[in-house]
């Protein structure tokens, strides 16, 4: 139980709550509180309500009190959120661990049904619609039935998962997005409990295994995105350890100018701060800009964290955060609890008070931002849109493998004769949780539909649109707005309630045009209003994948060119055989208030949430598995017993060091979890499509990689095969190969790591800067380790890749400052040994490692040890955080 010396009372709304003062820091001479970023202050509440003496210290809150903007922060907090957040291609694999964990413990003599939730869990259906269907009134429907019979083993063992766990809630498919659904119902920002009669109050804090869990930062909630297996680790009730952060101050002042929008703001953000470098900080927005944004403003930055490397990307709690929870119909109850904790505790921002400390500060003047894109590979690869035209020319010889510069191919199908070339947009996707909960952006997209349509616009015939909310409520408040139907003239149907094209979901391309582009190795594009663009990810046919605001996704889908100047080139000819510019149909920033205010009621969140967790017909027929214990059956292609914890003791065995390990895969900057494990489609060629068809599964029924993570055999076979993947031990190739060493075959990845096992030879990974980039990816982690790799030695990694490598039991190792495999002459085929392991381990210390070439003299060097934590070596000793957790439960 937390001391005595910081406990409080708060009385509102007719309850007293027990709190944990923040005054009583610097009553205690610990430190001064108001100086600190409100983000620290959230995590230093935390540590009061957890300080035991041995988890938390009294040392730990004081180090944390005594935070320095110098950047001279050391030390390890103990961090124990709220809640945890999954959604379906996270949640199915955390919920196979836990009842293979439940599986272990009953094996090893302990009681299974101790494996269960200490901190709730909400875990939202919304990664498994596709957009097959697409153009039409039913669309939706008939991709929610595809959604339901592709699915139908995942959702029954997640439903077996609601019953048979405490603290378990599944929001059904097709409902909505899991950030989007996070904001508008399920956070609370002051989180209230109720133990043995007696209410507490704190601040609702949370991790999510999504890397957009950062979405909710804009409530003023601490939170974001881990790997399934540390969010597996903290609902079972381990605290997250971590570095206490940096905190990077962003100032906000001005406001937007006319024609930009929130979208083109995070995209400008997310350049600068790249550029700056964050990963492993904070980032806390603060100035009198933030008077200008909305709340879904904010959420659309707060959700990008992940893109601009930053642990978060916090908005303090103010007048702002009230308002939205009072349009999204919260009670009156809460809000004024949330107020009132907010104000008591120093977590409500105040015009007059003076700005926190940080450890830097960058700032930006928001009418400076203008309208923009990004990619075509990365998100932080921001293009203001008036150079649309000039990059895409200047990128399209990277993008293309012919020697087909002008390539164009005439395309006949049931919409007429027409010509695709290099720049043709076939994807145009209104999608993805970052833009569709911003009501401005969406009603701009309806505006400009309904202007496009009266001037005789009509989207090219060439282009997959699609529209896909992450609320049920932005259908409501589009079609009160009048402003659905002109969507759908221009194609934009909606196709279903999830993530989409954004995650991987998009779906085949029409056949003829797929086709088309197979045959002249055509550079086509994506334009959509997602975060993710990496290669790969939104279609394996695409190579020119842009984000960009709803509004420009239809000016896009009525250009059907991405290698255009839409701020000098026509949008089209319209009705009237004149051209229509972009700035012709553009609405207006009042229009688009107006119409919000209008159409945008907080009864539409009301009576959409108030069933938030009931589901449809076919959710509640499907047939529930029985027992606290599941059933596994050898014979399933979706879920499996993972081997994780087979021949498993109480006892870890010794480490050892590594020695004559070869290389897998030798890889350059910016490699992403998507090239390291997939989520989209199975490629039937590939190692696993094989293994599907082994097991009687046809091409059309592979669902994707990530309907498929609870199936341990594909995802191994699909780890480093993305098709865009370019392991440089095999130069002049893409996708998932690697070449033998020394015999010098080059076959697929998957073989290799088959032959080096048997073989009895461990691997390595050797990579460049920013490995690991994107999505929380538990599988990019455990797939690596199934492999047969002990190591990565990488340049630099992305924070929540390198600790899901830790929670697998793979080493993290970064090749000293300035060095790289290049500068250090490693060709990938050299044998490695790594000597320091067994015996001096230790938490960001060195190990030797040793290249072996055939011929010639060994390459030696010092590696420096990417374990951050004596906790996280803890895990790393027991093989990684589920043995652990294991363990513990069984010494408990």
């Amino acid at each position: 139980m937390a001391a005595s010396w910081s406990a409080g009372t708060l009385d509102t709304g007719g309850r007293v709550y027990r709190i944990h003062r923040l005054a009583a820091v610097e009553e205690a001479g610990l430190g001064r509180v108001g100086r600190l970023p409100r983000s620290i202050r959230v995590l230093l509440e935390s540590l009061l309500r957890a300080e035991d003496g041995r988890s938390v210290t009294r040392d730990d809150i004081a180090a944390l009190a005594g935070w320095r903007a110098d950047g001279g922060n050391e030390g390890e907090i103990a961090f124990r959120p709220a809640r945890v957040l999954l959604q379906d291609f996270t949640g199915v694999p955390a919920v196979v661990d836990l009842a293979a964990m439940r599986a272990a413990v009953g094996e090893l003599g302990g009681d299974p049904t101790r494996v269960n939730p200490i901190r709730p869990v909400d875990l939202v259906i919304d990664h498994s619609v596709q957009v097959d269907f697409f153009g039409s009134p039913d669309a939706e429907r008939r991709n929610a039935e595809l959604e339901f019979r592709r699915n139908g083993e995942r959702y029954a063992f997640l439903r077996w998962g609601q019953s048979a766990f405490e603290n378990f809630r599944v929001v059904p498919p097709d409902t909505g997005i899991v950030h989007q659904i996070n904001i508008e119902y399920l956070a609370s920002v002051v989180f209230r409990e109720q133990v043995d009669g007696e209410w507490s109050a704190f601040p609702d804090t949370l991790v999510g295994a999504d890397s957009h869990t950062t979405m909710v930062n804009a409530l003023g909630i601490v939170g974001w995105g881990v790997g399934g297996i540390e969010a597996e680790a903290a609902l079972c009730g381990q605290p997250i350890s971590m570095l206490i952060p940096d905190v990077v101050g962003f100032k906000l002042r001005g406001d937007l100018r006319e024609g930009a929008t929130a979208t083109d703001l995070v995209l400008t953000i997310t350049e600068r701060l790249r550029q700056h470098g964050v990963v492993g900080k904070f980032v806390e927005f603060f100035g009198p800009g933030l008077a200008t944004l909305a709340l879904a403003d904010r959420a659309t930055i707060s959700n990008m964290a992940p893109e601009y490397g930053a642990t978060i990307g916090f908005f303090p709690v103010d007048e702002t955060t009230l308002s939205y929870l009072r349009l999204t119909g919260r009670s009156d109850d809460q809000v004024a609890l949330v107020e009132a904790y907010c104000r008591e505790q120093g977590l409500f921002r105040l015009e007059a008070e003076p700005d926190p400390e940080y450890t830097d500060v960058l700032e930006i003047e928001l009418a400076s931002v203008e309208p923009s894109l990004a990619g075509p590979r990365r998100p932080q690869d921001r293009i203001a849109l008036g150079r649309m035209k000039e990059v895409f020319e200047r990128e399209l010889p990277k993008l293309a493998r012919s020697a087909q510069p002008k390539a164009r191919v005439e395309v006949r199908d049931g919409a007429g004769s027409y010509e695709l070339g290099h720049g043709s947009v076939v994807i145009a996707a209104i999608t993805s949780c970052t833009n569709t909960s911003n009501p401005s952006v969406m009603v701009a997209a309806g505006l400009l539909a309904q202007k496009a349509v009266e001037r005789g616009l009509r989207s090219r015939p060439w282009v997959k649109t699609s529209l896909a909310p992450g609320s049920r409520v932005v259908i409501d408040y589009l079609a009160d707005a009048g402003l659905l139907a002109p969507l759908e003239a221009l194609g934009f149907h909606l196709v279903g309630f999830g993530c989409t094209t954004c995650i991987g979901n998009s779906g085949p391309l029409p056949e003829a045009i797929s086709a088309a582009v197979r045959e002249r190795d055509l550079v086509v594009a994506a334009v959509l209003s997602g975060n993710r663009n990496f290669e790969g990810r939104i279609n394996q046919q695409v190579r020119a994948n842009y984000l960009a605001s709803p509004p420009l996704v239809v000016a896009f889908a009525l250009a059907g060119r991405a290698d255009l100047d839409l701020t000098s080139e026509p949008l089209g000819t319209g009705s009237d055989g004149e051209p229509v510019y972009l700035r012709d149909v553009w609405p207006s920033a009042e229009e688009v208030a107006a119409a919000i205010r209008a159409s945008v009621k907080p009864e539409m969140f009301r009576a959409n949430y108030a069933r938030v967790f009931e589901g449809s017909g076919e959710w509640h027929a499907i047939e529930v598995p029985k027992g606290r214990r599941y059933a596994w059956s050898d014979d399933s292609t979706y879920v499996l017993r993972p081997p994780y914890f087979d021949g498993m003791t109480m006892q870890p065995p010794p480490l050892e060091d590594v020695r004559g390990a070869r290389v897998l895969a030798l890889l350059g900057d910016s490699v992403t979890t998507d090239h390291i494990s997939p989520a989209g489609a199975i490629p039937a060629d590939g190692a696993a499509g094989r293994y599907l068809i082994q097991c009687g599964v046809e091409s059309a029924d592979f669902n994707s990689f990530g309907a498929r993570r609870g199936n341990h055999e594909v995802m191994v076979r699909g780890t480093f095969a993305n098709v865009r993947l370019r392991n440089l031990l095999a130069p002049g190739t893409e996708g998932g190969v690697t070449t033998l060493v020394p015999s010098g075959e080059v076959t697929n990845i998957w073989e290799a790591a088959q032959h080096y096992a048997a073989e009895g030879v461990p691997l390595v990974v050797l990579a460049g800067k920013a490995y690991g980039t994107g999505s929380s990816r538990d599988w990019a982690a455990k797939g690596t380790l199934l492999l047969g790799v002990r190591a990565v030695i990488a340049e630099s990694f992305e924070r929540i890749h390198r600790s899901n490598l830790v929670g697998m039991g793979v080493l993290p190792l970064q090749f000293p400052e300035g060095a790289s495999a290049k500068s250090l002459g490693l060709s990938g085929h050299e044998a490695f040994d790594v000597e320091g392991i067994a015996s001096d381990l230790a938490p960001r210390g060195e190990v030797s490692v040793r290249a072996r070439p055939d011929r010639g003299g060994a390459i030696e060097f010092r590696a420096r040890v990417r374990i951050d934590t004596p906790v996280e070596l803890d895990y790393f000793r027991n093989g990684g955080i589920l043995p652990f957790v294991v363990r513990e439960l069984l010494r408990g």
